[in-house]
């Protein structure tokens, strides 16, 4: 896959597009043969009486001008922390794949999820906005139909589009069908609002409204699927945007299949420092089923991106992979399957990304932050895509060669309501070396993660740390000014979109057989486009 160096000299692989003559797909020719050709013609300025030899000449253009196919693996719940090649010495050598594309291709050492939970995540990833213009402020919402999100802006440049796995947008039950006009653009359908029964794994499929199972572990069967589209579409007159959408690592952990589960035993797991005495017996069980979810889908990821290679479109196709959020398994005393909360374990996501006719398969490490809104704008301007206005991330492709260009970015997190855990209202910022976070009380959380990676030496409200949290704070103000967020109590979102939370303090959701036997009124379909007043 990458570049190897061979008795001193280094070796770059040549990676191949299919050229169309005459309305027939002909063979593979290298990429950077036909670029050359393709700038000689340029240059040379010749002309041609000869209608074949003009129609070869406009399809070879017109093919080195398609715009890339993208790739999005979407996994749950999967730490920044929790790969080989970001040294967690549980999968080291067992996150192969992984490791090989973090080692030829661009990793944004400091992703971050603006709202570590699942809907909220989603609704801002599809859309390029934060949860608190979006309304998408708790699981089980239903994403307004006019709501402008990513397959609808790449189709209008001429995409197809594909939506495998979980999608958990739709808020109209959790084993529910989504009929086409509610999948937010998305054409090839392979879906299921809300499952982790990753043995049982039921979704629908199209436009049929009868359930089916996907066969074993699911992760397995829905990446086959995705290679079968990749297959499909490879010469296809039009590029894809695909979104894979793994459910797992999400708990429950100890679901991987048996040969995965075999390579991680509780007793041998080493947990991070920051793992309170209370939580390591229950953290060492937990991690050990995680893991094993973590190395299946790292086999998975691999037998994906070995079939976007060998359908000859590697070159031209930009690959993702990343997570909605993470995942605390005893970190500062939060119990396993806990996230929603401002540290690290939580917030901080992996993310890799590819597209090799852009950057080649140099091994590249992103400092600046790059939060969930910043997602869409920067595959968008990859691909020579226009950038809707209504977008609030910013495009972070200027920082992928320049160290410099977003060295003082910050990522922007909020938690509007928090719904799972006894823990307040917050928003924070994370940049390349701090975080910082508010609670309506005043400050909280000051870490120097440059010296305090497990955040554990809190400067916040130190004498010595004055001007830093100062600095910090107006940082923080002035990412809440640019999308029109006073921070406000809870109360007042609730209120702003008429959510009918339950005694839990969320959304209430449930399945089907809910529905049947529920009383008229006991369920009420919820979404910022629903509630209205």
């Amino acid at each position: 896959m990458g570049n190897r160096p061979v008795d001193g000299y280094m070796f770059y692989p040549i990676h191949y597009t299919r050229v169309t003559i005459n309305g027939t797909m002909n063979m593979k020719y290298p990429l950077a043969l036909l670029k050359s050709i393709a700038l000689i013609g340029l240059m040379s300025g010749c002309t041609s009486n000869d209608p074949d030899s003009a129609d070869t000449q406009l399809t070879t253009v017109q093919d080195e001008i398609r715009k890339p196919n993208i790739v999005f693996v979407l996994t749950d719940q999967w730490r920044a922390q929790a790969t080989g090649y970001s040294g967690d010495p549980n999968l080291i050598g067992k996150t192969p794949s992984l490791d090989q594309i973090a080692n030829s291709g661009i990793n944004f050492r400091n992703a971050i999820s603006t709202t570590p939970v699942c809907t909220p995540y989603r609704a801002a990833l599809l859309t390029g906005q934060y949860p608190t213009t979006t309304g998408m402020i708790f699981n089980d919402l239903h994403l307004p139909e006019e709501a402008y999100t990513m397959a609808e802006m790449f189709k209008e440049s001429g995409y197809t589009t594909a939506y495998i796995g979980k999608w958990h947008l739709d808020g109209m039950m959790r084993d529910q069908f989504t009929p086409a006009e509610r999948r937010q653009g998305f054409e090839y359908w392979k879906a299921l609002e809300c499952s982790h029964e990753y043995n049982e794994l039921v979704y629908y499929e199209g436009d049929n409204p009868q359930k089916k199972q996907w066969e074993g572990y699911a992760p397995y069967a829905e990446t086959d699927d995705a290679i079968a589209y990749i297959e499909q579409h490879a010469d296809g007159d039009k590029p894809f945007l695909m979104v894979l959408a793994l459910g797992a690592p999400h708990f429950p952990h100890h679901s991987a299949p048996e040969e995965m589960q075999k390579l991680f035993n509780p007793e041998d797991i080493v947990l991070r420092g920051n793992v309170t005495a209370e939580q390591a017996e229950s953290a060492r069980n937990e991690a050990a089923g995680y893991y094993a979810h973590i190395a299946a889908l790292d086999t998975s990821i691999g037998k994906l991106h070995s079939a976007i290679d060998e359908a000859g479109i590697s070159d031209n196709t930009i690959f993702v992979f990343t997570s909605d959020h993470g995942e605390m398994m005893g970190s500062q005393g939060w119990w396993p399957k806990q996230k929603q909360v401002a540290w690290a374990e939580s917030v901080k996501v992996p993310f890799l990304l590819q597209y090799p006719a852009r950057y080649g398969y140099e091994k590249i490490a992103v400092a600046a932050p790059i939060n969930t809104p910043d997602i869409l704008p920067t595959l968008l301007a990859m691909a020579d895509v226009p950038v809707a206005t209504s977008i609030e991330g910013e495009d972070m492709t200027h920082a992928i060669r320049d160290k410099d260009a977003a060295k003082d970015k910050a990522a922007l997190i909020m938690n509007v309501s928090p719904f799972a855990g006894d823990f307040d209202e917050y928003r924070g910022i994370y940049t390349s070396r701090y975080a910082y976070v508010e609670t309506l009380d005043g400050p909280s959380m000051l870490f120097d993660m440059e010296n305090d990676p497990l955040q554990l030496d809190n400067l916040v409200n130190k004498p010595e740390h004055e001007d830093l949290q100062n600095k910090l704070e107006l940082s923080l103000q002035r990412e809440l000014e640019k999308v029109g967020d006073e921070f406000m109590p809870r109360q007042y979102y609730i209120d702003k979109w008429n959510y009918k939370l339950n005694e839990s303090g969320h959304i209430p959701y449930g399945f089907m057989e809910d529905f049947e036997s529920a009383e008229s009124g006991e369920i009420i379909f919820q979404g910022p486009g629903l509630n209205k007043h």
